[in-house]
């Protein structure tokens, strides 16, 4: 009876210390787009020791929102503890595909994400605010929007990951309303391989990225995650690319996510 009641103490005082991380909800104004727009902001437990924090900045997939991960991924607060990093989940609309679209004036989530809301972040919360303290990943749209700011904004960007990304969006033209970001593929072809990540990768800059990403043997977006491991590989881009079994599903981006953090942390860590 007594190693009973030890076992419960102990397993609430674990539950407690597990909880510790804030969760902050940041209102901020996008200027591009005249609008008000939210954010979860996740400060570890020793957030008030006075120190500052690398940032990730952890991007949901199409149909999401800025609460979805920290509502399916409750333990993403844990990886904030365990590796000491604020995480901010940024609200990219339902299908914004992280572009600032060139036909409609009132989605600009690539300006709103990679330069007002980092502003933000860093005015108002103890970052590292330099790219070797930020870092940037998300899930399907949200893989393919944090390889698509990282590369375009490679002073803002020091790490970048993917889980299930939608890396090559010329497969899909009918998918996900990216045609309403971008006008439709059949009569704007090159303007869709030109916001492609798969195509993009000649933007990167010899040791600008640390990359890592991965995708599920069973997920639609795996051929497409395979072709940019082999264009890495043959643009001698360094990278860490990673298959195990798995669908498009929260399952498969919960276990994700601590790979993920892993990889991200090890970068902030690694000296100059």
């Amino acid at each position: 009876m007594k190693n009973s009641f030890l076992v419960a103490i102990c397993l609430f005082l674990f539950t407690c210390a597990a909880s510790a991380a804030e969760v902050d909800t940041a209102v901020t104004y996008s200027k591009s787009m005249k609008k008000n727009i939210k954010a979860v902001v996740i400060k570890p437990d020793s957030y008030k020791s006075g120190k500052s924090f690398p940032v990730v900045y952890l991007l949901h997939g199409a149909g999401g929102t800025y609460a979805e991960w920290v509502k399916k991924v409750p333990g993403i607060k844990n990886l904030a503890d365990q590796y000491q990093f604020i995480i901010v989940c940024p609200d990219g609309n339902v299908t914004s595909w992280y572009f600032d679209s060139p036909i409609d004036p009132e989605w600009k989530y690539e300006t709103y994400v990679a330069t007002e809301l980092v502003s933000y972040i860093d005015e108002h919360y103890k970052t590292i605010a330099e790219k070797k303290g930020r870092a940037i990943t998300g899930l399907s749209m949200g893989g393919h929007g944090a390889f698509y700011l990282a590369i375009k904004h490679q002073d803002v960007y020091g790490a970048v990951g993917s889980m299930s990304g939608g890396v090559d969006i010329k497969p899909f033209p009918n998918g996900w309303n990216i045609s309403k970001r971008l006008g439709k593929e059949d009569e704007f072809p090159e303007r869709w391989k030109q916001n492609s990540v798969i195509d993009m990768i000649y933007l990167i800059k010899p040791g600008s990225l640390a990359i890592a990403f991965e995708c599920g043997i069973d997920d639609f977006f795996y051929k497409a995650n395979i072709r940019l491991h082999d264009e890495l590989l043959y643009n001698n881009i360094p990278h860490d690319f990673t298959t195990r079994p798995g669908v498009h599903n929260w399952d498969y981006w919960a276990n994700a996510i601590k790979f993920q953090s892993v990889f991200l942390s090890n970068y902030f860590n690694l000296k100059p």
